[in-house]
């Protein structure tokens, strides 16, 4: 039989390539299927006139999940509740878009793409309007989307160091309520104060950042207080190779293929990054999903590490027990 140290060798020769190829599918496979699915787009004007926008848009089959509204206003006000990413407005100087950059970037431009074709075709322009812009400091998205792996990252630390210091219980769950808040602290003060590209509540966005910390820090010390180092590696794995590039954080979940916008909005990076959307920009219009989501990770993460902890010290106490059994036996 092959020795401790060669079974040791082959499992690095074969779990590094499975790991890197793992990796790669899930960082690149998002990237590069990137396209509309069923994405929110408003319709908005005299039913005659948007039956035929309709008719043009539905040639990208799958693309847009079309919302009717009476007029202009209305259709303004599904963008800025984010119920839409965008709205087609036909009034009688021509066609109208409604776009909100500060949903993504990358959506908004699709958005004028799609809908200046179809309207080329007619031979009209189409005059857009960004209703919720992103900020100036900001305009692509990039500082928000750069900060999805370092509130992973931050999260997965705070779990694996209350892990490591052997941490249990109550001390445990105060450890990482208090790293959580100073991350949300600090990361809001990097990312409003100093660079200016958040624009809401300021205690709203520490708040919206400590939660999303403390979601995956508690998720990461409650499996690894139940399973051990390999729940505590399972609750990494997750959150960096699923959570961070189905996060849909430079584009829209919608834009992702199917189902990894679903399942990124059930984990921490993806709900973490709609609800700053909403708390950001958007005054906390639709915000209750992911805070829920997230508010449920960090719930049960947090009652894992009681829980483990309380198993532990039974175990313990048991073992004790036996021990002072077994020597007063023997005296």
């Amino acid at each position: 039989m092959p020795s401790t140290s060669t079974r040791h060798v082959i499992a690095v020769v074969v779990l590094v390539p499975v790991l890197a190829a793992l990796a790669l599918w899930a960082f690149a496979w998002p990237a590069a299927r990137t396209a509309p699915r069923d994405l929110p787009l408003g319709i908005a004007g005299p039913p005659a006139a948007t039956a035929q926008v309709e008719r043009q848009l539905e040639r990208h089959e799958g693309a847009f999940e079309i919302h009717r509204y009476a007029d202009e206003a209305a259709a303004r006000d599904a963008v800025e509740d984010r119920s839409v990413y965008g709205a087609v407005v036909v009034t009688p100087q021509g066609p109208e878009l409604l776009t909100a950059s500060a949903a993504g970037p990358a959506v908004a431009q699709f958005l004028q793409q799609a809908v200046a074709q179809q309207a080329s075709a007619g031979g009209t322009q189409v005059r857009t309007v960004d209703v919720v812009p992103a900020p100036a400091s900001d305009p692509r998205g990039a500082a928000l989307n750069a900060a999805v792996l370092p509130l992973a990252l931050a999260g997965i630390a705070a779990g694996a160091v209350v892990t490591r210091l052997r941490l249990r219980g109550v001390r445990a769950v105060a450890a990482l309520l208090g790293a959580s808040a100073l991350v949300g602290v600090v990361a809001a003060g990097i990312a409003d104060s100093w660079l200016g590209v958040l624009t809401g509540d300021w205690w709203a966005e520490a708040a919206v950042l400590g939660l999303s910390a403390l979601a995956v820090s508690g998720t990461v010390a409650g499996l690894a207080a139940l399973a051990g180092t390999a729940g505590m590696g399972i609750a990494a794995v997750v959150v960096m190779l699923l959570g961070n590039p189905f996060s849909g954080a430079p584009s829209a979940p919608q834009m992702l293929p199917e189902p990894a916008g679903a399942i990124g909005q059930w984990l921490p990076p993806g709900a973490g990054t709609s609800l700053l959307r909403s708390v950001a920009y958007f005054d906390g219009a639709a915000a209750t999903g992911p805070a829920l989501t997230l508010t449920w990770w960090a719930a049960l993460g947090l009652c894992a590490v009681l829980l483990g902890g309380s198993l532990r010290a039974r175990r313990e106490s048991g073992s004790r027990t036996a021990d002072t059994r077994g020597l007063a036996t023997v005296g």
